[in-house]
């Protein structure tokens, strides 16, 4: 994947450096995950292991972690993954904001912050262990970048693409709260019933196709993709 010398974007707080008192991740308030779903499901299809065993290996283990606190306006980071970051994030805020204003509506860019261990959010304390996800009550994704690690080692995808797409897809969750269906799924879901784990299952499916349309037009605009060319780690 072609990524490097694109424009980064100034949306991204890197905590991680920051440290505070220990605790664990919760959802209460809407924060929503992919790496024990989406990742689990392509693995346990690609793999041939039942999608239950790795939701085990990937939240498994550890003491409790570290819970790390945004203490401001953050320099944008200087290291390679947190650059690849900011630019695969600079990249969705284009394709975004070009769509969003075809339709005749604001493209409200959402805010990524690089943490290790546990953060505080606006949805409750967000752990590693669960890997990225957004807050809709803060309008941030967050993201712990040894998930990029776990996608290598224990499900066989290290491509940049690969990495790219994780960030994609809850950005694809920002996309959904601005246009409302996350609410309508919410509403769904207090009314309980036999539909709210399907509305939670087409929530994510959506946010996978949200991440091809970025796909799509980045590479339409950019020509992003490359077998030729990959970071080496």
């Amino acid at each position: 994947m072609r990524w490097e010398g694109n424009r980064e974007s100034s949306n991204v707080e890197d905590v991680r450096s920051g440290g505070g008192g220990g605790g664990g991740f919760g959802i209460g308030g809407g924060a929503i995950g992919i790496g024990t779903i989406v990742v689990a499901l392509i693995g346990g299809a690609v793999l041939g292991i039942n999608p239950l065993t790795l939701l085990g290996m990937m939240s498994g283990g550890g003491g409790a972690p570290q819970v790390q606190t945004a203490p401001g306006p953050q320099a944008p980071p200087s290291d390679e993954m947190g650059r690849f970051v900011s630019t695969v994030l600079a990249d969705t805020e284009d394709v975004w904001k070009q769509l969003f204003t075809q339709g005749g509506a604001t493209y409200r860019e959402p805010r990524l912050v690089l943490f290790r261990g546990a953060v505080r959010t606006a949805c409750g304390a967000g752990g590693a262990a669960m890997g990225p996800f957004y807050c809709p009550a803060d309008q941030k994704v967050y993201i712990d970048l040894s998930f990029y690690e776990t996608m290598k080692s224990r499900m066989g995808a290290p491509g940049d693409f690969a990495q790219a797409y994780v960030i994609a897809h809850e950005v694809g969750h920002h996309v959904q709260h601005q246009l409302g269906i996350t609410d309508q799924v919410e509403r769904s879901r207090a009314r309980g019933g036999a539909d709210a784990n399907n509305m939670s299952v087409r929530l994510e499916l959506q946010a996978d196709c949200f991440a091809g349309v970025w796909g799509h037009h980045a590479q339409n605009a950019r020509q992003i993709w490359s077998r030729a060319t990959s970071r080496k780690r």
